[in-house]
This record gives C-alpha cells, structure tokens and sequence, in this order.
C-alpha cells in the first residue's frame, strides 16, 4: 500500500513571523551595503596585513612593497595609501637586481600625485652600499626625483655627511646634500671632522 503524501500546513500567525523576520533581516543587509559602498573619506575601503606589492614595466618587476599594514581610501579629491605601521620598500634594474632599500615606521602614497612620503626613521640604501637617514623623505614619481628638505645623514665608505635638504635620482645612485654641513672622513682607524 502506496503512504499518500504529507501536507504541512502553517498556520498563519508562523507565516507572519517569517514574513517579518526575512523583512528585517534584508533591511539590515541593506543598511550595512549602503555604509560599505557610501563614500566615507574617513574610513578605508581595502584593509590588508602583512601585504606584499609588486609594481611592474613592460612585464618587469620594479618596486616591491612589504608592510605589516595596508589601507587604502578610496575618495575622489585624493586616493591614497597609508602604511601606518611601516613599510621596506625595493626598487630593481631591468637585470632583477637590487637598486635601492627603503625603510620607514610611516608612509604614504598619493595616488594621483604619483607620490610617495615616509617618514620616522627612514633609511634609504644604494646598490653601492651608501645609506640615508633622515625624518622624512619624498619619492616623486613623475619627475623621478627623491627628496627632503629636512636634516640628513649620509653614510659612504669614504665618511659620514651631514647636511639639511637631499635631493637624488630613483635610486638613489646619483645624490647631492642641499646645505652640507659637517663630513667625518673615515680612516682605518681615526675619524676626522671637517667643516
């Protein structure tokens, strides 16, 4: 003997607890849709940890960014990236070798400027093993130039350069001191203030 099906029947006060509960529910989503693609210049609208960005030419890889913090914001007067938490940063040859070496507790980069800034504690290395530190330095990327106008500290094989204001090419092989002040030549075993 074939069992005739079972028919559930709602009864109607279930049906409008349903009702309402879905309507609620899709109000919600909406509400949270509407503040995550509404324009608010304060928050970010991608956040990222412990990213890694590569930036390429013609197929070639020529600046890698690594930073325990990423977030970007997303406004139309002036799309940027903040790096909050630090950043190292490697530009490269045509050959895939190693140009220069940034590091900073802080960064920014203006997307439309084509404008890096970073700042506290910044430490900059050459191919030739000259290093840079200063406060805060810029990198901008239409003229091709690096600079600060702020005190800097440069660091050859030959002595320790002091200065105010730095302005270089992109990697940093090519660099000149403002208004120097002091170099330290560096001997053997003395070291030799001049002014």
């Amino acid at each position: 003997m074939i069992n005739p099906p079972k028919i559930y029947l709602f009864k109607p006060f279930t049906i409008i607890v349903l009702l309402w509960l879905s309507i609620l529910t899709s109000c919600k989503t909406g509400v949270d849709i509407e503040n995550a693609l509404g324009e608010n210049e304060d928050k970010a609208s991608i956040i990222a940890k412990n990213s890694e960005i590569l930036y390429t030419e013609n197929g070639r890889v020529k600046l890698k960014v690594i930073a325990p913090l990423t977030k970007y914001y997303q406004s139309k007067e002036e799309p940027h990236t903040e790096f909050p938490e630090g950043i190292t940063v490697f530009t490269f040859s045509d050959s895939m070798e190693v140009e220069s070496e940034l590091t900073a507790k802080y960064a920014t980069y203006f997307e439309k400027k084509g404008l890096w800034s970073a700042s506290n504690n910044v430490v900059a290395k050459n191919s030739k093993g000259e290093t840079l530190n200063t406060e805060h330095l810029f990198w901008d990327q239409v003229k091709k130039i690096v600079y600060t106008e702020d005190m800097v500290k440069i660091t050859t094989s030959d002595g320790i350069q002091y200065g105010e204001g730095f302005t270089s090419d992109e990697a940093f092989s090519s660099w000149e001191i403002k208004k120097p002040t002091s170099y330290y030549y560096v001997n053997d075993k003395e070291v030799s203030p001049t002014k």
